[in-house]
């Protein structure tokens, strides 16, 4: 299989790295790591030292794909009546 493309220049999803979970490209981060680590009050600063790899931009695209995620369509499924 090969490396979906996604409309994230920084962002990739490939299934022969991390099962196929987005990550930041040209890494093996998870960007749901990144945003996790986020929500639990890390920085940006605290991200940037700890991966080194990383950019201020690439921790932003996991932000922004995120939100991007959060927006998706979802049709509320009713429940039966009795």
């Amino acid at each position: 299989m090969e490396a979906m493309k996604v409309p994230f220049e920084r962002i990739s999803i490939d299934p022969n790295i991390c099962h196929g979970q987005a990550c930041v490209k040209g890494t093996r981060i998870p960007v749901h790591q990144l945003v996790r680590m986020l929500a639990n009050g890390d920085t940006v600063e605290e991200l940037l030292a700890e991966y080194p790899s990383l950019s201020h931009e690439d921790i932003m695209a996991c932000l922004d794909y995120a939100a991007e995620l959060a927006e998706e369509q979802v049709t509320p499924i009713q429940a039966a009546s009795r």
